[in-house]
């Protein structure tokens, strides 16, 4: 592909899809948008973005395809379903879901023997703050070539973007990331819970932590919030992080490598999940730690 003025097309327009989105029409790119509920698309149509009443009407009409979906089994219904099998060839995907890197070779393996796409996994890291900022890190998997014209069209979204080696391993990167994050944030939980326990002003500990070992993102964000139990608006999901342990076991497992913190964190995350949070903020993993 040596187009310069790409077409895309954009299937998942939520949490983070919506300010990706219109980020890129604010860049003057030409959007066409799917998504499973319509109602989500007003926000980015007004803005510009053209809806397409199906997935292979998107495929035909955009030069390159960018999914942003929830998980691997819907990444893997909309391109085994939707995708494969259409009248399109020698296109690009570029995936900034979050899913399995073995899943991730095997549909990037379908679409180049089916119709000649491309594939590139780009899983992205900085959540609805850096999409609507522009300030994403993403980690991403392809070919030098299919790496360049990801760097391009996605430039309005991200304050880096390295590449990781070839497909699958973006998302290998963003389970190493997610494995780290959850950790973080659980035990930022169970901190703020044992200092509101003890009387300490919890508002002040993330001012308080800030520059030293301690500070992190996750703490600058969440912590605030655990603090004041403000839990709303959603930014994140406890379902994503338990997802992404699950799927960094799962990588353990095929590796043959040990993963205790991480294990660890994923039961709790699973307990906290059951007890009613599974789409609710991780912010809300301070409920699980505080005292009844």
């Amino acid at each position: 592909m040596t187009k310069k003025n790409y077409t895309l097309g954009f299937i998942g327009i939520g949490l983070m899809g919506k300010p990706m989105t219109l980020r890129l029409l604010e860049a003057g790119f030409i959007v066409n948008v799917w998504n499973r509920s319509k109602e989500k698309l007003k926000t980015v149509t007004a803005a510009g973005a053209i809806e397409c009443l199906t997935i292979p009407d998107l495929v035909n009409t955009s030069d390159i395809i960018i999914l942003c979906l929830a998980n691997t089994d819907v990444v893997e219904l909309i391109v085994e379903k939707e995708i494969l099998g259409g009248v399109s060839v020698d296109k690009l995907v570029i995936d900034l879901s979050s899913i399995h890197p073995e899943s991730t070779k095997q549909l990037a393996e379908k679409l180049k023997k089916t119709c000649n796409f491309n594939w590139v996994d780009a899983p992205v890291s900085g959540g609805t703050a850096g999409a609507e900022q522009g300030t994403l890190a993403i980690m991403a998997g392809g070919s030098e070539a299919d790496i360049a014209i990801a760097k391009e069209v996605l430039k309005p979204l991200y304050k880096q973007l390295t590449h990781m080696g070839e497909v699958g391993s973006g998302q290998v990167t963003k389970i190493c990331n997610q494995m780290i994050v959850s950790c973080n944030v659980m035990v930022i939980a169970e901190m703020m819970a044992l200092a509101k326990s003890s009387g300490v002003d919890a508002e002040k500990i993330p001012q308080a932590l800030a520059g030293g070992f301690a500070d992190s993102k996750p703490l600058q964000i969440v912590g605030p919030e655990m603090a004041t139990e403000t839990f709303e608006p959603i930014k994140w999901r406890v379902k994503t992080l338990l997802k992404d342990l699950n799927m960094a076991a799962d990588l353990s497992i095929q590796q043959g490598n040990s993963i205790p913190m991480s294990g660890i964190a994923a039961q709790l995350m699973q307990l906290h999940a059951n007890q009613g949070f599974l789409e609710q903020d991780p912010s809300t993993l301070i409920q699980l730690f505080a005292k009844k």
